[in-house]
């Protein structure tokens, strides 16, 4: 599958099952795990096997299919109630990213809705599943062609600042806050890209100089402490991150360090953006503190590989993977429909249903 002419594809689904590139290995190691069963999907999102909110939409999807194609009944509703178990299971695995929940939700909704037989609706689970994975690498571009028309006039060429990866491996292909970012370099508007190292599981570091690399984009990595240096010292001209869920209010939350980022850029007037699709926007929440915060293992705070860096005992560990940033520090909100303040996503979403 190459329909939009990139080569990253965290989720593929082929012979019959699904291959994620193992985002925990890169760049050491570029490897794919196999998936067959929904109970190895949920497994493999709830370790960051796969991660970025589109991706795991889309690998939760197909482990919706996984999950369906393990029911051994011909009856429909003793089908249907153990795919809500399935649904159940999936949705556990990470609380903050909205997209999870709308991709289960999508595939619950056609399951309920499809005539005919079971095997009818397993066959139309796997359609959707690949359907949302299409969709949204057809959305990365539009937002990356959005984005673009949002950022600076002025200079010509752009350093842009990032913070986590949302990228091609962060959904279906070709990237949110990466995708504007590719679509810069494509047209000629880019100078480079600063990269957040994005502390404590360095998927700045690890993943968005990854993709950078691969493609030839300018990139250079800085620590998160750097961020308010390099803007007093006049080098960044827009910062561009993604999100894991947005609320109704234009509050987005992202991950841990985001928020500070925002801050920073407010105290320097350099513009700030949130690049996402309407799927991120969640508009049951009012505002960004209906937001749950996933908090993860201290180990990732701790230890690096099989290395201490704190003292055994005598030390506490508060380990959030996310913050909120509120809307009034958000420059704009870039999505497939389009470029909204962050106050006024009802026009997106008014925009969506037209």
């Amino acid at each position: 599958m190459n329909p939009l002419n990139n080569q990253v594809y965290p989720v593929i689904w082929h012979n019959d099952a699904v291959s994620l590139i193992d985002q925990t290995r890169i760049p050491n190691e570029y490897a794919f795990v196999e998936i067959h069963r929904s109970e190895d999907m949920a497994r493999a999102i709830k370790t960051m096997i796969v991660r970025g909110a589109p991706a795991i939409g889309v690998a939760a999807a197909y482990g919706m299919y996984l999950g369906a194609r393990e029911i051994q009944t011909d009856n429909r509703d003793r089908f249907l109630q153990q795919l809500e178990q399935v649904a159940a299971m999936l949705r556990a695995t990470r609380p903050t990213a909205v997209n999870l929940f709308w991709a289960i939700s999508r595939t619950l909704k056609v399951a309920y809705e499809t005539l005919g037989t079971v095997d009818d609706i397993k066959k139309v689970l796997l359609q959707t599943a690949q359907d949302i994975q299409l969709e949204d690498l057809q959305t990365c571009r539009l937002i990356g062609d959005n984005g673009l028309k949002a950022l600076p006039a002025s200079p010509e060429k752009l350093t842009l600042l990032t913070h986590c990866n949302a990228g091609a491996l962060a959904t279906g292909g070709y990237g949110t806050a990466l995708g504007v970012v590719r679509s810069a370099w494509r047209e000629g508007r880019l100078n480079k890209l600063f990269a957040d190292e994005t502390r404590p599981r360095l998927q700045g570091a690890k993943l968005t100089t990854w993709e950078c690399a691969q493609e030839g984009i300018p990139v250079t990595l800085i620590t998160d402490s750097m961020a308010a240096h390099c803007m007093k010292q006049g080098l960044i001209h827009a910062v561009v991150v993604g999100a894991d869920r947005i609320a109704a209010n234009g509050d987005a939350a992202n991950k841990i360090g985001t928020y500070s980022l925002a801050l920073v850029a407010r105290a320097h007037n350099v513009p700030f953006f949130v690049a996402a699709p309407l799927s991120t926007i969640d508009f049951e929440l009012a505002s960004g503190s209906e937001i749950p915060i996933e908090e993860r293992e201290p180990t990732e705070i701790y230890q690096v590989g099989d290395t201490m860096l704190t003292p055994v005992s005598g030390v506490e560990y508060y380990n959030p993977a996310f913050d909120v940033t509120p809307a009034d520090l958000i420059t704009a909100i870039i999505t497939e429909n389009g470029v909204f303040a962050a106050g006024e996503l009802a026009l997106s979403r008014e925009r969506q249903v037209q």
